[in-house]
């Protein structure tokens, strides 16, 4: 390969500081880049901009890899934790911009990091797991997939050793990949891809359960949409029939919800929620469908963007008294982009109501069922159809979702409620068990359920 700038190059926008500082390093310490290397210890300035000039020197030239490596290895003196932050920062700001032949270096360095077990390998791999992108089945991004998951299992013994939570980290991420690759066909490269996401997916569940289970009450949710798979019909079996509440009980990280939302993603959702105030919000909305969930299978990551509003987004009390955009607002116009699609509007109302099931005040938090209560009581007045529609699927949960834990999820429910009332985010639960636009027949299911959960209490 000959050298070359790693980086696309755009007119239009402002040289990012990272990719200038890695030019910049490069162009003023290239010759001493070629071997024979200098045997000075270099100063921590000259040893960070060495950095630099060298992972710049690795993307542009994949010919020279093998003596840039050796010179690194030399020089490094802090576990090449620089270095893999140049790295992680490249994946977050850059990886966009970065020219094919420049992923691919990318990857091998990775890989080159993951053997030397690197101090901060772990946000390196969680980084590019970030940049799979959903609904997307072009060549680069089924490439991307392909790399990371037989990065995965080809360093199989070395993560488990070093980053073992990575290795949930990965579940998470190709578990649901795995839900929407499934219900595409006809793209060969794709076919090689789902077989070594069931093979990484179901070596961890039978080699390193207990560590499987560390992500909490979402791998049941992810679980539950593989059971099709004839390989995660035993999983789910054994899982079913082992004690599922002690999974139930146990909350998910916010940070593995943040596995499937792409870093441009996630900063457009928090200005879009933090900022826009209700009035102007509309060309913000347009900009955002335009940019992120224009196409046919594009959709599905809005069952990730809402689990990621309700349980990563908490807005401060000095946001939610403001004028700027709710997070009940936010999810009931991704409601409405989704309705034509049975599937994933269920997909969308369970990743919005999943905490609810399981609802304990003791370890959960009010904000996360804060948006579904919110939106069922401001959809009355003007659209009460769909505080029936989402009440409706709620009740329908209790019943169905685990008949075995109906107990359990009756509670969690009823107790959710109560907390939502308790602290103010509705006056009261009148509002919904006396309000004449709600079908009677729901307001006697809810009444029901509450007291129910004042007997059981």
């Amino acid at each position: 390969m000959e050298k070359g700038n790693p980086f696309v190059a755009s007119l239009h926008e402002v040289e990012n500081q990272l990719e200038l500082s890695l030019r910049q390093a490069f162009e003023s310490l290239e010759p001493k880049l070629q071997p024979p290397f200098s045997l000075d210890i270099p100063d921590p300035q000259e040893s960070l901009e060495l950095s630099r000039a060298i992972v710049y020197a690795l993307l542009c030239d994949s010919g020279s890899s093998k003596t840039h490596i050796k010179h690194l290895h030399a020089v490094v003196t802090d576990g090449y934790a620089f270095f893999t932050s140049l790295l992680v920062g490249i994946v977050v700001e850059l990886y966009g911009k970065l020219v094919d032949s420049a992923k691919v270096q990318l990857l091998w360095l990775t890989k080159e990091m993951v053997d030397a077990s690197s101090v901060g390998l772990e946000d390196l791999l969680v980084s590019l797991l970030r940049r799979i992108g959903s609904g997307d089945y072009g060549e680069q991004n089924v490439w991307l997939c392909s790399e990371l998951v037989s990065l995965f299992l080809d360093k199989w013994d070395c993560l488990l050793e070093d980053a073992p939570l990575v290795l949930t980290s990965a579940l998470y991420s190709f578990l649901r990949l795995l839900a929407d690759h499934c219900r595409v066909t006809g793209i060969p490269k794709l076919e090689n891809v789902k077989r070594l996401e069931i093979k990484f997916c179901v070596k961890m569940f039978r080699e390193q359960l207990h560590l499987s289970l560390k992500i909490g009450r979402d791998l049941v949710r992810l679980l539950q949409d593989l059971v099709h798979i004839s390989e995660f019909k035993e999983i789910w079996n054994d899982l079913v029939c082992s004690d599922v509440s002690k999974i139930y009980q146990l909350k998910t990280s916010s940070r593995y919800f943040l596995l499937r939302i792409t870093p441009e993603m996630e900063t457009q959702l928090r200005f879009l929620l933090g900022n826009v105030k209700l009035g102007s919000h509309k060309r913000h909305q347009i900009w955002f469908l335009k940019k992120f969930l224009l196409g046919p299978e594009k959709e599905t990551v809005l069952i990730d963007i809402v689990r990621f509003i309700c349980c990563v987004v908490h807005p401060t009390n000095e946001i939610i008294r403001s004028e700027i955009m709710p997070r009940w607002a936010v999810i009931g116009w991704f409601l409405d982009l989704c309705k034509q699609n049975h599937h994933v509007e269920g997909r969308v109302k369970l990743a919005l109501f999943y905490d609810w099931l399981f609802f304990d005040e003791r370890i959960d938090s009010i904000m996360n069922v804060e948006p579904a209560v919110l939106l069922m009581l401001w959809s009355i007045p003007q659209y009460p159809h769909i505080t029936h529609s989402l009440l409706e699927f709620l009740l329908h949960l209790v019943d169905t979702y685990d008949i075995a834990c109906r107990d359990m999820i009756m509670r969690g429910v009823a107790s959710a409620f109560r907390e939502i009332e308790r602290k103010g985010v509705v006056q009261s639960l009148d509002m919904f068990l006396s309000n004449p636009e709600i079908a009677t027949d729901l307001k006697k299911k809810l009444a029901n359920l509450l007291s129910c959960h004042q007997d059981i209490n």
